[in-house]
């Protein structure tokens, strides 16, 4: 008798990998829709995609259960011109499945405005377990726009499309979406004035990497111009350390009359913090002559200290 054939229940299970990249928003689109494999050499990423696809351990994982299951859950498309397509649901999925060898990947296609898939986007990856605050920045920014344009509540998680809020800001309503606080939404969306550099500083907490800037002292640095921004990355990276709030502060309030100097920046990251220790320094300008150019900061203290380690040697030799 022909044994009938097994069921396979890996396609189901809810605690796969790539299915815990899926958000409500993307199950509740998928019900209905035919999934078709796509050519990844077809897919051009969202326009603008403000999410980061990191090679850490959960890309790592995911790799491996691509490798030995396929995508068990699909990405969500958008038709472009010709016969290529705009991820709107699935960046770490298609990443996953190019670096897994694969060629096609599994998709919805669905008709989308530039408001309802930029909304879809968002909300696809606003819930994973780490995202970095120049990631929730970009974010905000890019769904409030959206919402401000349709005029109307779009949240394609939880309620119909076209229904309206009279009584509430959208700025209001993305808050209760994310729970956050409207004042919060808009210090994240301030950090978008931010230049890269310094907004990669306030990443930095989130990945356990220095130098770091804690979210307080990098909403008043953002009020800064770019020219000033600038000026302050350079001292950070002389100086080998970041602005505290109070420093960032005072930055702010010399900016805004017009008499943030560099040597005005100089002064306000010399003071010393609370609870410092006192620090001996020298001027980069006089020792980097010493050093091949590029020389960073770091480097050239180790270089200093060893220096002074063998100074010190040679003297206790010649005193014997």
């Amino acid at each position: 008798m022909r044994e009938k054939p097994k069921l396979k229940l890996q396609l189901k299970k809810p605690s796969s990998l790539d299915d815990m990249f899926m958000t409500q928003a993307e199950r509740d689109a998928a019900k209905g829709e035919t999934i078709v494999d796509i050519p990844l050499s077809l897919i051009d990423d969202f326009h603008d995609h403000p999410y980061q696809v990191r090679m850490d351990a959960e890309m790592l994982a995911l790799v491996e259960s691509i490798k030995q299951h396929g995508v068990l859950s699909p990405a969500h498309l958008r038709p472009k011109e010709g016969d290529r397509h705009e991820m709107v649901a699935g960046h770490r999925r298609k990443a996953a499945a190019v670096l897994a060898g694969l060629d096609t990947l599994p998709c919805i296609v669905r008709e989308l405005t530039d408001d309802e898939a930029t909304i879809l986007m968002v909300d696809s990856n606003l819930y994973r377990e780490t995202v970095l605050p120049s990631e929730k920045a970009f974010a905000y920014q890019m769904k409030l726009a959206a919402m401000k344009r349709q005029g109307r509540r779009t949240d394609l998680t939880s309620v119909p499309m076209g229904q309206k809020s009279d009584s509430k800001t959208s700025r209001e309503m993305l808050a209760e979406e994310v729970g956050e606080s409207g004042s919060q939404i808009q210090r994240y969306i301030q950090l978008t004035n931010l230049a890269p550099e310094l907004l990669q500083m306030v990443d930095n907490i989130e990945l356990g990497e220095k130098p770091q800037i804690a979210m307080r002292p990098a909403y008043e640095l953002s009020f800064l111009t770019k020219e000033e921004q600038g000026e302050l990355f350079t001292l950070i990276e002389c100086e080998g350390a970041t602005p505290s709030h109070a420093q960032s502060l005072k930055m702010r309030q010399f900016s805004k009359e017009g008499r943030l100097s560099e040597d005005v920046l100089l002064s306000i990251m010399q003071e010393q913090k609370p609870n410092q220790v006192e620090q001996f320094k020298l001027p980069k300008a006089k020792i980097s002559r010493f050093f091949p150019g590029g020389a960073s900061a770091e480097k050239m203290q180790e270089t200093i200290v060893k220096a002074l380690e063998l100074y010190r040697r040679q003297q206790n030799r010649d005193t014997r």
